[in-house]
């Protein structure tokens, strides 16, 4: 009877198992931090291919040059990008168990940590001529630029999100900035908050960009800008101020073409190179020219996996931002355009992911980065093909650089952290 007297006093249990109960923790340790559910194996699928085939034409394209430059070692470059391959795998697939939203902690600190790294490199003394683009810690270097590039995606998507309300509304006064000027001009001058941010975001792209270019690194700056602009296109800036913005940028860039004594002279000579077609063949236009050279002699299916010819020592230094000659070269039309639409399956698909996202945040991170592979991808093509000017770009997975290759797949960690919250069929 007391038993039973005693279970209906604890809802059916006795009070030592209810309490035993209540102390039981929900988790603890690092479990809250770590994603849950599958990721997108279709995109882990076709970052690993496009991985694979860069290291192989990666090896392809530099060994002559290696064996030369390198004390006869023609794996150098190899050896080096498979172990930053290795290394970046790894860390995408850690990235990848990691909550997509605690990168909003990172996004928070990611502008002023990469505004202090693209000053320092700006003050240390330049190895390259007169390009400040690498900080050297003993034997090991990185680009700060590489880091701006996901600090720009990182800080927008987190920004933009926490100020949709005002990017897409018409209040006033609801910023510190337009309250202030509502407030000095005694009402008489009311500016629109989504003005405000607008602006502020355009700052720091801007800044940003600035900070890069002084580097010597036009392409950079310019990719940094395009990235910028996309962000705010998917945060859902007013069409008339992004309609706006296209017509300055695009202004800006026929202005500096025409006008290229205006731009440092290393991005002047570059834009002279590409206007005129006998402008130092020796020289300005070299790489330009035997790029030009092994695109051609590619034909439809190639010259064959390792028989490029212009990369024995005709391609300036074949494993960077030429690789892709030496693709077209040795597999053909038909080996590049496959390579090609894998590019363009990938970012279709981290489209897909961003697209079914539980939230804004992880939408515009996804497709943030996806846009910059895409982007890079483009701008590379175009400079290898001679269509704009060699700004000296790198194409993603395939271009030599521990770095640009450990950013890379330290981003893609990030979209497949996404995907696992996504709202699409796991395969």
């Amino acid at each position: 009877m007391a038993d039973t007297a005693a279970r209906r006093q604890t809802g059916g249990r006795p009070r030592a198992e209810k309490s035993r109960a209540k102390s039981k923790p929900s988790s603890n340790g690092i479990s809250k931090y770590l994603a849950v559910g599958g990721f997108d194996v279709p995109f882990l699928l076709l970052v690993i291919i496009i991985l694979t085939t860069g290291l192989v034409m990666l090896f392809s394209a530099s060994y002559t040059y290696a064996y030369y430059n390198e004390n006869g070692d023609s794996a150098y470059f190899f050896k080096r990008q498979l172990a930053f391959a290795v290394v970046g795998v790894i860390a995408m697939l850690l990235i990848s168990k990691i909550k997509y939203e605690y990168f909003k902690l990172l996004a928070y600190f990611a502008i002023p940590v990469s505004f202090v790294l693209l000053i320092v490199v700006l003050i240390m003394p330049a190895k390259f001529g007169e390009f400040h683009r690498w900080i050297y810690i003993g034997s090991f270097s990185f680009q700060p630029s590489e880091i701006a590039k996901l600090a720009i995606i990182m800080y927008c998507a987190y920004g933009l999100e926490k100020d949709h309300n005002l990017i897409i509304g018409k209040t006033v006064g609801r910023t510190k900035l337009s309250k202030l000027i509502l407030d000095y001009s005694n009402g008489k001058i009311a500016v629109n908050d989504s003005f405000v941010r607008l602006c502020w975001y355009g700052s720091i792209i801007l800044v940003t960009a600035v900070l890069v270019y002084a580097e010597n690194h036009l392409s950079g700056a310019l990719l940094i800008c395009v990235i910028g602009v996309a962000m705010l296109f998917l945060g859902e800036v007013k069409k008339h101020w992004f309609a706006l913005i296209l017509i300055f940028g695009a202004v800006a860039v026929v202005f500096f073409v025409m006008n290229p004594e205006l731009l440092e002279k290393y991005a002047g000579s570059r834009i002279t190179a590409w206007l005129d077609k006998d402008y130092q063949p020796l020289g300005a236009r070299w790489q330009t020219n035997n790029s030009l050279y092994a695109i051609g002699s590619g034909g439809l299916f190639g010259a064959g996996l390792g028989n490029s010819k212009q990369k024995h020592l005709y391609v300036s230094e074949p494993q960077n931002d030429f690789i892709f000659s030496i693709v077209c070269e040795e597999l053909g039309l038909v080996g590049a355009s496959i390579i090609l639409i894998i590019f363009a399956l990938l970012v279709w698909r981290g489209i897909v992911i961003g697209i079914h996202a539980k939230d804004r945040f992880g939408a515009l991170l996804s497709m943030g980065i996806v846009f910059q592979v895409g982007m890079q991808t483009i701008l590379n093509i175009l400079v290898v093909t001679d269509t704009i000017p060699n700004t000296g770009i790198s194409l993603p997975f395939f271009s030599y650089g521990g770095t640009s290759l450990m950013m890379l797949l330290a981003e893609m960690g990030i979209v497949l952290s996404v995907s696992r919250y996504s709202r699409l069929t796991k395969k």
